[in-house]
C-alpha cells in the first residue's frame, strides 16, 4: 500500500507529494532546511554506490508508471531506477518462514527509492476485470442473521502465516483461484510438514466471519414491508462506530473536547468546527462537566455497475471533534450502514410512492440515531478513561438531492421554493437582498406541516425525524458542498456557458490549447481537450480551474477572461483553513464580484439564472463558516472516495445475491485486517538524486559538452545546457575562490527532491516527453535591488541538475538554469499572474536556494510570453 508522506515540521501528513509539498510552502515557509553535513553527503553517495551495484543485479525491469531513464543517453551512462511496489506482497511471507531470502533483500533496498506519485493502487478503477472474472461467491442461500454475540469464541487467527495470507487476499481484493493459488504455492516450497495455512481461501474467509472481534457487529432490520416486499436497513450499530472511531491513538492525539475561541489580531478567528458558533452555542446547554460529542453524517445513493441498473444507498459518520485534516483521512469515517432504496415499478412518480420513500429514509435514519439519544449523555473509552458525552447532529454533508431529502424540501430546482436554507422564491434567487430573506428553521417548518400547508413552501408533507433531536437546524446543518456547489455545479456551468458562447470554431481553439498546457505534478493534462464534459470528474474540474484563464486569454473578451480570474479568486479563498472577521468580508466580496459577472456574461445561456446552488453560495456560504467553521471541515472531496471502499470493490466480489450482507461480511474482514495496522509514512529526504546520466572526471567536461551540444537525439532546452555548461561551472567555482583538482568528479542526474519534498526535473525523456521545471528562486537582499522580483522570488528553468564532487570539499549540489525576467518593466502582472520571458542569461545555483517547482504557461498567440500559474492549489 502506498505509504503517505509525513511532514518533517509537524504531525500531518499527505496522500500525495504535491500536497505535502503545498503544505510545506505555505505552512513552514519561514523554517530553514535542515543542513546535511559530510556525513550525511557520504552517507547518500555510499547509497548511490550501493544502489549501483544492487540494480546491475536485477533483471530488466520495465515500469510504464515511470520513464526516468533518458533513452537517447550512451547506455553505459544509464543508472535506471526500479519503482518496486507492494513489497508487503513478499515480505509478509518472509517473516517467519525463509522463502526466496536475497529476493526480499533487495525488496527492502528499493524502498530508498524515489516513489512515483500514482493513483493508489487499490483504486476501483485500476483493478482489472479479469480480476473479478472468478467471483468470491459464497453461499447464502440458508443465511442467518449473524448476531454479535457468537457461540464460537474464536479470537484470533491460529498463526501469524495464516493472518497475513487472509491480510494479502483481502488488501488486495484477489479472488479465490488467485487465494487458492498462493496457498498451494506456498506449501509447495516450504517445506514443512505442517502448513500453517487453511486448506483453501473459503475455509480462511469463514473463519474470520466467527472471530469474535469486539466493536465489528454488522445486523439487518427489517424497516418497511410495502406489497409483500421486505425492505431492511443494513447497518452497525452506531455506537460501536463511534468507539472504533475513539480507539484509534492517532484520532485521538487530534481530538478537541472543548470549544475553543480563537483571535486573530483582535478578531474572531474561525477555522476548526469546534471554533465555531453552533459549537459554542451547543456546549452552553449541557453540563459543564461534560464534552459535546460532534457527529457529522454524510450519505450518497451510488451506482455499483458502470450501467447503473443497480444502486446502494450508503450512509458514514465522522466526528467534528477531529481535526479537519485528521478528519479528512480514510480511517476517520465509519460506514454505518445501508439505506434501503425502494423499488419503483411504474409508480416512480406517484406522489404516495414518492412520500413513502421519504417517510422511510427518515424511519432509517431514526432507528440508526436514536441510541445516541436515549440516555442523558453517553460514556465513551478514550485511553482508558470513561468520559461522558452529549452526543450531537453538526452538520449533514452530500448533495443537493441529498440535502433535500434530509430536510425534506422539494428537490426539483424548478418549484416555486427551491433553497433548502430559506424560503426565497425561485424568481427572486440572484435578486433578493439579504436582509430581506427569511431563514427556515424548525418552528417555521413544523407550523407549515402542523397546517397542512407544508407545499405551499416547498415543504414535504412528511415529519422531519429533525425535529425531534436537540439542538440541530437541520435546515442549517446539511451545508453548501464545495465539491457539489462548485467543482460539479457551477464550474461546469461555466465551462458549458463559455463553450456556448465561443461557438464551434473557437470552441476547438480553446481546446487546442487546453492539450498544449504544460505538465506540472499533480496537474492532469488533456491531451484531446475537453471532449465530454458530462464524463468529468471533480478533479478534473479542478485541473481546468488551475489553467482555464491561460486558456482564454484573448480568445472572445476581456469580460471572459475576467470570469475566470474572478471565479479563482473565490476558489482559493474558499480553500483558507481559517477565516477571520475581515477574510469573511472579502471572501463575501469576491463571491459578489464573480456572480455579478457570470450573471452578466451568461445571462442568456441560462434561463434567468435560477440555480439553487448559486443562490446558496451567494447567500449561505459566509453563514455556515461562522457556524462550523472553514469549508474544508465539509466538503464531500474527501467522503466520495469511500464509494469504492464500500460499495463498488465489494459489489465486484459479491455473486450479486443478497449484496448487502455479502458486503457487510467483506467490510467487516476488511477492518479486522485493518484494526491494528499502524498507517506507513515516510518523509521524503531532500537532496535525493535520481536518474543518473553522466559521472565523468573534471577533465572530461570539454568532451561531454562537445559531443552533447549538438546531439541531435536529445531536446533543445538540454542542448542548451550543455553549451553552457562548461563556461557556468567555472565561473561559479572561481566566485567561491574553489578549483578542480585530481579525482574531482561531476554527476548529472535527471531529477533531485527539494527541501518541500518535490521533485525537480531536467530530463530528456519522462513519460514520453521531455521534462525541465521550471523554479521560483529566493533572491539574497544583495541580489534584490538589481532586479525586478515576485516580492523577492524570481524565476528560471532548469537546464541540468549536477552534483560536484571535489576532493576534501562537501559536495556542491547544483542546478545550471535560464533566468526569466518581467515580460515589461511595470505593471508585469497579468491575470493576477507574474507575465515573464525568457532571457540569454545562465548560471549555476545551489538546489538549497529552490523554493519551489511552479507551473511556467506559455502566453498563447505570443512569442517569448509566459505566465507563473498562480492558481495551483
Amino acid at each position: 500500500m502506498p505509504k503517505d508522506f509525513k511532514c518533517l515540521y509537524c504531525d500531518r501528513y499527505f496522500s500525495s507529494r504535491q500536497a505535502y509539498a503545498q503544505h510545506v510552502n505555505r505552512t513552514h515557509y519561514d523554517i530553514n532546511d535542515t543542513s546535511l553535513d559530510d556525513k550525511d553527503f557520504n552517507r547518500i553517495n555510499r547509497f548511490e554506490e550501493m544502489q549501483t551495484g544492487w540494480e546491475e543485479s536485477l533483471p530488466s525491469i520495465t515500469n510504464e508508471n515511470e520513464e526516468y531513464e533518458d533513452q537517447n543517453m550512451p547506455p553505459a551512462s544509464h543508472e535506471y531506477e526500479a519503482v518496486l511496489e507492494n513489497t508487503d506482497v513478499v515480505s509478509n511471507f518472509s517473516k517467519n518462514y525463509d522463502i526466496n531470502q536475497t529476493s526480499q533483500s533487495n525488496f527492502d533496498q528499493s524502498d530508498r527509492f524515489e516513489e512515483s506519485n500514482m493513483e493508489d493502487y487499490y483504486s476501483f478503477e485500476q483493478v482489472s476485470p479479469d480480476r473479478f472474472e472468478e467471483s468470491n461467491i459464497e453461499d447464502y442461500d440458508n443465511f442467518e442473521q449473524v448476531s454479535p454475540e457468537r457461540e464460537e469464541n474464536v479470537m484470533e487467527f491460529p498463526n501469524e502465516a495464516y493472518a497475513d495470507l487472509m491480510e494479502l487476499f483481502i488488501k488486495h481484493n484477489l479472488n479465490n483461484k488467485t487465494g487458492n493459488a498462493i496457498i498451494k504455492f506456498f506449501d509447495k516450497h516450504s517445506n514443512l510438514s505442517t502448513s500453517p495455512l487453511p486448506k483453501n481461501i473459503e475455509a480462511g474467509r469463514k473463519l474470520m466471519d466467527i472471530m469474535n472481534v469486539q466493536k465489528l457487529p454488522y445486523s439487518k432490520h427489517c424497516i418497511l414491508n410495502y406489497k409483500n416486499k421486505e425492505y431492511f436497513v443494513y447497518y452497525r450499530p452506531i455506537k460501536s462506530c463511534i468507539e472504533n472511531l475513539l480507539s484509534n491513538p492517532d484520532i485521538i492525539k487530534n481530538f478537541i473536547y472543548k470549544y475553543q475561541f480563537l483571535q486573530s489580531d483582535g478578531e474572531t478567528l474561525y477555522s476548526e468546527q469546534y471554533s465555531g458558533n453552533w459549537w459554542k452555542n451547543v456546549e452552553a446547554s449541557i453540563r459543564p462537566e461534560a464534552h459535546i460529542l460532534s457527529i457529522i453524517l454524510y450519505s450518497d445513493a451510488t451506482t455499483t455497475d458502470s450501467l447503473g441498473k443497480s444502486s446502494l444507498h450508503p450512509i458514514y459518520i465522522s466526528l467534528g471533534n477531529i481535526r479537519t485534516w485528521r478528519r479528512n483521512k480514510e480511517d476517520a469515517k465509519q460506514l454505518l450502514g445501508y439505506l434501503p432504496i425502494l423499488s419503483a415499478n411504474n409508480e416512480g412518480q406517484t406522489s404516495r410512492f414518492k412520500r413513502l420513500a421519504r417517510e422511510t429514509f427518515h424511519n432509517s435514519l431514526k432507528f440508526l440515531l436514536d441510541p445516541l439519544f436515549d440516555e442523558d449523555g453517553i460514556d465513551f473509552k478514550i485511553n482508558n478513561k470513561n468520559i461522558r458525552f452529549f452526543p450531537r447532529i453538526s452538520t449533514v454533508i452530500g448533495d443537493w438531492p441529498e440535502a433535500c431529502t434530509f430536510s425534506l424540501t422539494f428537490k426539483s430546482a424548478n418549484s416555486n421554493y427551491p433553497c433548502h436554507f430559506c424560503q426565497t422564491h425561485r424568481n427572486d434567487l440572484t435578486s433578493i437582498r439579504k436582509d430581506c430573506i427569511i431563514i427556515r428553521n424548525k418552528e417555521n417548518m413544523q407550523e407549515y406541516y402542523n397546517n397542512g400547508s407544508a407545499e405551499s413552501i416547498g415543504l414535504e408533507q412528511v415529519y422531519n425525524y429533525f425535529w425531534t433531536i436537540p439542538n440541530i437546524d437541520i435546515y442549517a446543518a446539511t451545508v453548501p458542498d464545495r465539491m457539489h456547489h462548485l467543482d460539479l455545479g457551477l464550474f461546469r456551468y461555466q465551462i458549458e456557458y463559455t463553450k456556448e458562447l465561443l461557438g464551434k470554431s473557437l470552441e476547438d481553439k480553446m481546446n487546442r490549447r487546453i492539450a498544449i498546457i504544460p505538465r506540472h505534478p499533480g496537474l492532469k493534462i488533456f491531451a484531446k481537450g475537453v471532449q465530454s464534459i458530462a464524463r468529468l470528474t471533480a478533479s478534473e474540474f479542478r485541473d481546468l480551474m488551475k489553467v482555464m484563464v491561460f486558456v482564454v486569454d484573448n480568445l472572445l473578451n476581456k469580460d471572459l477572461s475576467e470570469v475566470y480570474v474572478r471565479w479563482n479568486r473565490m476558489y482559493l479563498m474558499s480553500r483558507f483553513e481559517r477565516f477571520t472577521e475581515s477574510d469573511l468580508e472579502n471572501f463575501q466580496i469576491a463571491i459578489n464580484e464573480w456572480a455579478d459577472l457570470f450573471i452578466t456574461l451568461f445571462w442568456d445561456c441560462s434561463s434567468g439564472m435560477k440555480m439553487p446552488k448559486l443562490h446558496s453560495w451567494i447567500y449561505h456560504i459566509v453563514d455556515a463558516i461562522r457556524d462550523f467553521g472553514a469549508i474544508n471541515g465539509y466538503t464531500t472531496e474527501t467522503y466520495e472516495s469511500l464509494h469504492k471502499t464500500y460499495v463498488k470493490i465489494p459489489y465486484r466480489l459479491s455473486n450479486k445475491k443478497d449484496v448487502e450482507m455479502q458486503i457487510m461480511k467483506n467490510i467487516r474482514r476488511r477492518a479486522m485486517i485493518l484494526r491494528n495496522q499502524v498507517k506507513e509514512t515516510k518523509t521524503p529526504r531532500a537532496l535525493t538524486y535520481t536518474a543518473k546520466l553522466f559521472i565523468i572526471n573534471f577533465s572530461n567536461i570539454t568532451e561531454l559538452c562537445n559531443q552533447q551540444k549538438n546531439n541531435p537525439n536529445i531536446n533543445e532546452t538540454m542542448r542548451k545546457g550543455f553549451k553552457e555548461f562548461q563556461n557556468c561551472l567555472y565561473e561559479y567555482l572561481s566566485e567561491l575562490k574553489k578549483s578542480f583538482t585530481e579525482g574531482s568528479l561531476i554527476k548529472i542526474f535527471g531529477s533531485v527532491t527539494l527541501k518541500n519534498g518535490a521533485i525537480l526535473r531536467a530530463t530528456n525523456k519522462f513519460h514520453g516527453r521531455p521534462w525541465f521545471s521550471n523554479i521560483a528562486v529566493a533572491m539574497n537582499n544583495e541580489e534584490l535591488s538589481k532586479y525586478q522580483s515576485d516580492k523577492g522570488i524570481c524565476y528560471a528553468q532548469t537546464l541540468l541538475i549536477t552534483e560536484v564532487n571535489v576532493p576534501n570539499e562537501s559536495p556542491f549540489h547544483l542546478v545550471l538554469v535560464q533566468w526569466y525576467d518581467y515580460r515589461f518593466d511595470q505593471n508585469s502582472d497579468l491575470y493576477d499572474c507574474p507575465l515573464l520571458k525568457l532571457v540569454e542569461w545562465y548560471n549555476f545555483i545551489e538546489i538549497e536556494a529552490i523554493e519551489d517547482i511552479v507551473h511556467m504557461v506559455p502566453r498563447f498567440d505570443e512569442t517569448n510570453e509566459y505566465f507563473v500559474n498562480k492558481y495551483l492549489f
